[in-house]
């Protein structure tokens, strides 16, 4: 466990010097947050304040959607990309042959981007309340602990795009699965009450919905842990059940890629 904790610091330590060294890299993202904000600001304004989803004003609605389901996405893109790039490089096959586990090599890799995502994450949702005035009412206690929950399902997501990747050099479809169908079960932009009865049903079994439901009654309605409490159950049994999946997955699909030589295949 230490040894992890030690390759995880340095890892860690490593990137932030790497971006602190390139702050143009803070620049762009900055912007893109603030354009993003912009634009959904302004097509609340578009929508007008009669359109109260779940009672909520609607740009906080769409703040909490889209930051988390962003944050989902870019989390699964960021271990695609690691093993791609250790694919593409010839460099995953080499690092099979260290002493270190091969899913816990994958889960490293990737760790600075999925850290810097949670990042952009905070920032967006800073930026909405601080600079276009999102009105909040948070629970600090609840949102904590569906960040939380939501970080175990993220992680899931992104391993479970790595493990595809491996196997099948199919990480790609999860993420586009992601992209053009989990949203629009999730709730990102419309409360899922308002879909068909199937689609809704459907979206109960999909974690985002819980995670971005979740985030939405924490800050927005200050709801307590114990009047949270069954969302947050489902949130943890969401990650007690995906996360070591997924672990088993990856490690799972990378013996048997290093026994047939498919390491390198992309």
């Amino acid at each position: 466990m230490s040894s992890t904790l030690d390759k995880l610091y340095a890892i860690l330590r490593r990137d932030l010097l790497t971006a602190v060294r390139h702050r143009s890299g803070f620049v762009v993202t900055l912007v893109g947050v603030f354009t993003e904000l912009a634009a959904f600001y302004f097509l609340s304004r578009a929508i007008g304040p009669g359109f109260r989803p779940d009672g909520i004003e609607y740009f906080p609605f769409l703040l909490v959607g889209t930051g988390l389901y962003t944050f989902f996405l870019t989390s699964a893109q960021s271990f695609l990309n690691a093993v791609q790039e250790a694919q593409q490089t010839g460099t995953l096959e080499v690092l099979m042959t260290t002493s270190t586990p091969p899913a816990e090599l994958v889960v490293l890799s990737a760790i600075s981007s999925f850290v810097g995502n949670l990042a952009s994450l905070l920032v967006y949702l800073f930026a909405g309340v601080a600079v276009f005035r999102a009105a909040v009412h948070a629970n600090l206690l609840s949102c904590a602990a569906v960040l939380i929950l939501s970080l175990a399902i993220a992680l899931a997501l992104g391993i479970a795009a790595a493990t595809l990747q491996v196997a099948f050099q199919k990480g790609s479809s999860l993420l586009w699965l992601l992209s053009s169908g989990l949203w629009f079960l999730s709730g990102t932009m419309f409360p899922i009450h308002s879909l068909p009865r199937p689609l809704a049903l459907l979206a109960r079994a999909v974690p985002l919905s819980y995670a971005i439901d979740g985030m939405r009654r924490a800050l927005l309605g200050g709801e307590s842990i114990i009047a949270m409490a069954p969302t947050l159950a489902t949130l943890a049994a969401f990650g007690v059940v995906l996360l070591p999946l997924a672990l088993a997955g990856l490690s799972l699909s990378l013996r048997r890629a290093r026994q047939n030589g498919t390491l390198s295949f992309y």
